[in-house]
């Protein structure tokens, strides 16, 4: 599954933007107040050669557009979009051209610390008020700023409109680029789902308030395995209709997936991006249109259905055909027609009276991409002559490849129609190809049912297809749900010709912007995944499609396959939740050793423990119950009154993420991942220990004080560090000084077990001893264990205070930093504890228990919230330490 994730997708098919002339970014001058509020963030304006020579005096008079880097994002990430959009403002003479400012956010973890989001959205609301200063004496001042976000960028930038005083009106159009608008992608501190939180409550509430700003979310596809396409998907609201959510891969002229950073620079889809950006210019206020239906237009325009034609705000809805052209009558139900240097136009009108009845749909393309219009539907006819005709190359789209484009027309949709006319202007010099298609929709439409969760990879399907034709659609039955994963394979076999257009396969959705089409050469072999990244709503029944842009006199071979496809769906949707599954599988063990220790008087080996108590029917039964009971509100209303967070199963099955068997296995990944390294800690700490007998050749075993004045002194310490600069440094110190302990310890072991006296003369105290130290060694291996997951899940936190240490010293928030304090005094007694002490222990029986049901309790809530598994983690340990001293 991790192997399909990260290596098995589409080749990129992203061409590179280059610039034309030497980059420059314009540091622009913040107010003081701003700047010394906001010392690690700066503002810059980018630009090219003599444009931004002409822009340093900073008296501009284009529309300004704010770019927004995500995670660890750098501002020069503009360029592409500000000098795509300078070539494309030199074309028209610089009538309209746009002014690219770029925020420089210091490539801040902000994907992985959420402490700084609201200080990043406090300081885009005052570079836009600094911003719009600069046009203030300006003929066409603009009173608002388009924003392009970049992954967590887009986030921040939703996030303005919750800030108390900031008025809706300053932004008009905000694209997103990779953003994971619905969660967080690692949820590893509170702040971070807290703002997560807080932006999606205020959209859903205040979304009339948000009807004049239009948002366009523009999605990777499955080559981006850092955000995976559904969380990019905007909230459906019945009451924001000017929001749009498309996969790069359903984008005209792109038609490709993009990897998270490939999308700030992939040339198809920033020239989408600009050329929506110029049709949103009103030609009276020279900035972007303050019409929400007409910004809607153009991006419905150039992001998910475009006809090969230019945007017209309001097409005329009759023409008259004229000219000098010669009109031919067409009869037959099937017509193609090759034009090569033809200096005479024509016109083929189709006749629909004697059609209507023995056909449903009429399907035609054309080559000649020449942003003309070119196929009408005729509503009055004098003889075989059209006088008023209805222009309906506005139902065509693009296709990739063929330079095509196409049009499909339902027959009962237009009853006012009498013929459908193909124009056909003079072609000198240029050879181009027309075809058109009279059918039933019943002889051209397939199904291929989908198999089930539990056909395991081993079932697969077959059709077979003669096309006559140049469209099929191949329905997949009872495909809804994103667990179903499969491959489609098509096999085309034609008579030989010497030259033949490429077939297209195109996996239509329904129900959301997520397309992906395939061109293959014919004859070949194509491959198809089939893959969801959302799942069908509940109240849409449609079928997703596959169709065939076929090749006539040509026999295709659809089979469908299952390699295991589902792992591959559960790394990309669940692969965050690993974290919580393995340390589960730890505490478990964990709690099994303590368990053993009381009725045996010894410590077992992690991996035996690991087998004997890591079940996942000890777990998830319970959370399955849990997760029925509140669909009842009697459940629910208990629940709620007792204060407890919604469990997350049922979260994730409410956003038809969650599919069954998940967490089982899921759990059994955990498994693995968890025996292998206690396997890990046990040959490291044998290798730190041979690496220190080298060093240092110890003569005896120790017995420590669990409690000394220097102890006292190190908790102290560790308290400081952690109060006043990072609770994530402090974790890693103790780590450290936890890990030299026990890699001491194991070579003071080591030494001993080799130089003690043959074992029929070995004294019993010598004996007791050494047995305690593997005993203790073994519990520290395990503790050692659980507590490397939390400094991992801390780290980011460490490295963002690193990264900032220059501007603060003290990481504010920091969200580990009281549980970084009592994990310090834990591990500072436990460092120096056996299992002497803890067998003895009145507490060592609620000790052993506690494990399980908080191995239950992260598991419920640990999944959606991974910074709650350090404090289950700490409250196990406390219990330990209290075995000590009790």
């Amino acid at each position: 599954g991790v192997r399909d994730v990260m290596f098995l997708y589409e080749e990129n098919r992203c061409s590179m933007t280059y610039m034309y002339e030497y980059p420059e970014y314009l540091k622009i001058k913040l107010p003081k107040k701003t700047a010394r509020r906001y010392p690690a963030y700066e503002l810059y304006l980018y630009g090219e050669g003599s444009y931004a020579e002409e822009n340093k005096n900073l008296l501009l008079t284009g529309i300004p557009v704010l770019f927004l880097p995500g995670n660890a994002g750098s501002y020069k990430q503009v360029r592409s979009l500000g000098s795509i959009a300078l070539r494309k403002a030199e074309d028209v003479d610089f009538k309209y051209h746009f002014n690219f400012f770029s925020v420089n956010f210091n490539e801040e973890l902000v994907a992985l610390y959420g402490g700084s989001l609201q200080r990043q959205t406090k300081f885009v609301h005052e570079c836009i008020k600094v911003i719009l200063k600069l046009y203030r004496d300006q003929e066409f001042a603009p009173s608002s700023v388009a924003i392009v976000g970049h992954s967590m960028g887009g986030l921040v930038a939703r996030a303005l409109l919750t800030l108390k005083n900031f008025k809706p009106e300053l932004i008009n159009l905000l694209i997103t680029q990779a953003t994971p608008h619905i969660a967080p992608v690692m949820p590893l501190d509170r702040y971070l789902t807290d703002f997560y939180t807080a932006v999606n409550n205020h959209w859903i509430l205040k979304a009339q308030d948000l009807r004049n700003l239009t948002t366009l979310s523009v999605a990777g596809g499955f080559r981006d395995y850092q955000v995976r396409s559904g969380l990019a998907f905007l909230p459906r609201l019945s009451q924001h209709d000017s929001a749009l959510s498309v996969v790069s891969s359903a984008v005209p002229k792109a038609w490709a997936s993009t990897d998270h950073l490939s999308i700030v620079w992939c040339k198809e889809l920033i020239l989408a991006t600009i050329r929506a950006f110029f049709d949103l210019i009103d030609e009276n206020t020279r900035q972007i249109t303050e019409d929400p239906k007409k910004r809607m237009s153009v991006l419905n325009h150039h992001f998910v259905r475009h006809p090969a034609k230019m945007f017209e705000e309001n097409p005329e809805a009759f023409t008259n055909l004229t000219g000098a052209f010669t009109w031919i009558t067409v009869k037959g139900s099937k017509w193609t027609y090759s034009v090569y240097n033809d200096s005479d136009g024509k016109y083929f009108v189709f006749p629909l009276a004697s059609h209507r009845k023995s056909y449903s749909h009429v399907y035609c393309e054309n080559s000649m991409l020449d942003t003309s219009s070119w196929i009408y539907g005729c509503m009055n006819t004098i003889s075989s002559m059209c006088l008023e005709a209805a222009d309906l190359s506005w139902r065509a789209e693009l296709l990739p490849t063929t330079k095509a484009s196409v049009v499909m027309l339902k027959l009962l949709d237009y009853p006012s129609l009498s013929h459908i006319v193909i124009q056909v202007p003079p072609a000198v010099g240029n050879k181009y190809t027309l075809g058109c298609e009279f059918f039933k929709e019943d002889s051209r439409t397939v199904q291929l049912p989908v198999t089930h969760l539990f056909s395991f990879g081993l079932s697969s399907s077959k059709i077979l297809l003669n096309s006559s034709g140049l469209l099929y659609n191949v329905q997949l039955q009872h495909f809804n749900q994103i667990y179903q994963a499969f491959k489609i394979y098509i096999d085309s076999h034609c008579q030989p010709l010497k030259e033949r257009k490429p077939s297209v396969y195109r996996l239509h959705i329904p129900w959301s912007y997520e397309d992906s089409i395939t061109v293959a050469k014919v004859p070949s072999l194509a491959e198809v995944s089939a893959k969801l990244h959302i799942a069908q709503p509940h109240n849409d029944s449609s079928l997703p499609e596959l169709i065939i842009y076929s090749s006539p006199d040509c026999q295709y071979e659809v089979s469908k396959h299952c390699p295991f496809m589902l792992l591959f769906q559960i790394v990309r949707f669940h692969a965050g939740a690993f974290p919580v599954y393995i340390v589960s599988n730890i505490l478990l063990t964990y709690g099994g050793q303590l368990s053993t220790l009381k009725s045996t008087g010894q410590c077992s080996d992690f991996s035996l423990e690991l087998v004997r108590t890591a079940k996942p029917y000890k777990v998830e039964p319970l959370i399955s119950i849990v997760v029925f009971l509140q669909g009842f509100n009697w459940f629910r209303e208990i629940w709620e009154s007792l204060s407890l967070p919604e469990v997350d199963a049922a979260v994730l099955s409410s956003q038809d993420a969650w599919f069954p068997l998940v967490s089982l296995i899921l759990f059994l990944f955990g498994t693995g991942i968890a025996y292998w390294s206690g396997v890990f800690f046990s040959t490291s700490l044998r290798l730190f220990s041979s690496l220190w007998l080298t060093l240092i050749r110890p003569t005896e075993l120790q017995k420590d004080k669990l409690i000394t004045p220097r102890r006292l002194c190190g908790m102290i310490s560790l308290a400081l560090v952690s109060w006043t600069t990072c609770g994530a440094f402090a974790v890693l110190i103790i780590y450290l000084q936890y890990l030299f302990k026990n890699s001491s310890t194991h070579a003071v072991q080591a030494q001993s077990s080799v130089d003690s006296i043959p074992e029929a003369t070995q004294s019993p105290s010598n004996s007791k001893t050494l047995a305690e130290a593997v005993n203790s060694l073994k519990m520290h291996i395990t503790i050692l264990n659980l507590f490397t997951w939390i400094v991992l899940l801390n780290l980011p936190s460490f490295i963002y205070w690193l990264k900032n240490l220059r501007y603060n010293v003290r990481l504010d928030p920091d969200p580990c930093r009281s549980t970084a304090i009592i994990l310090a005094c834990i591990l500072e007694i436990l460092m120096s504890s056996s299992t002497s002490e803890v067998k003895s222990s009145k507490l060592l029986k609620i000790a052993a228990k506690v494990p399980l049901p908080l191995s239950v309790a992260m598991l419920a809530f640990g999944r959606m919230h991974l910074y709650r598994v350090p404090h289950f983690v700490t409250f196990s340990l406390l219990l330990h330490v209290l075995c000590c001293f009790v």
